[in-house]
């Protein structure tokens, strides 16, 4: 997705320990004209996948998953990471562990919002080495859900988490892969179809 390439290159940062910042636009403040961008492109993506329901984590992939739930008119449910006290009934949960805050948790999503009925989208706002989207497909598979896709805004190519879900069978798109970074700083990415 070119607009979100150049959408990077233009007010990313790139951090030690290849972090890469686009707090400004994707995951504090929100440009909610570019999110309708994203949620339309996984839309025409995915639209011929029979998806009934959106599944995200919190907090920053639920704009994400709202603006694209928009498109396909179904309801988006998002596994928490912090304990509830208002969270009743049975719960599936699964262990995750954070490439960005370096521990583990623990997330759970009410059993009554996923189903053996559902076809789910996963979406999610970044992907490194793909632990917090293995918790999802966990609880997929614990809920006896259908993964229909999963869709990434940018992922780090030049992590596992990516390659190692393609090479499992799922059906992942991600709209920019960073590859790395040159010697003056500029982003690569890698070249992708239409």
């Amino acid at each position: 997705m070119k607009l979100l390439e150049e959408r990077i290159v233009k007010d990313g940062q790139v951090r030690p320990g290849n972090i890469i910042k686009v707090d400004s636009f994707l995951n504090h403040q929100l440009d909610v004209n570019l999110l309708d961008e994203i949620g339309k492109e996984f839309y025409r993506i995915y639209k011929d996948d029979g998806i009934n329901k959106i599944l995200t984590i919190e907090a920053s992939g639920i704009a994400i998953a709202c603006m694209t739930a928009r498109y396909f008119d179904v309801p988006v449910v998002f596994a928490k990471k912090a304990k509830s006290k208002n969270l009743d009934g049975e719960v599936f949960t699964s262990t995750v562990h954070s490439f960005t805050y370096g521990k583990d948790y623990d997330i759970t999503l009410a059993k009554k919002f996923l189903g053996p009925e559902d076809r789910v989208l996963i979406l999610d706002d970044f992907m490194a080495v793909g632990k917090a989207m293995h918790g999802l497909l966990d609880v997929c598979e614990q809920a006896g859900a259908t993964v229909c896709g999963i869709g990434i805004t940018i992922e780090k190519g030049f992590q596992s988490g990516g390659d190692s879900l393609r090479a499992a069978g799922y059906k992942l798109t991600s709209l920019a892969i960073v590859e790395g970074v040159d010697e003056e700083g500029n982003i690569i990415f890698r070249p992708q179809e239409d």
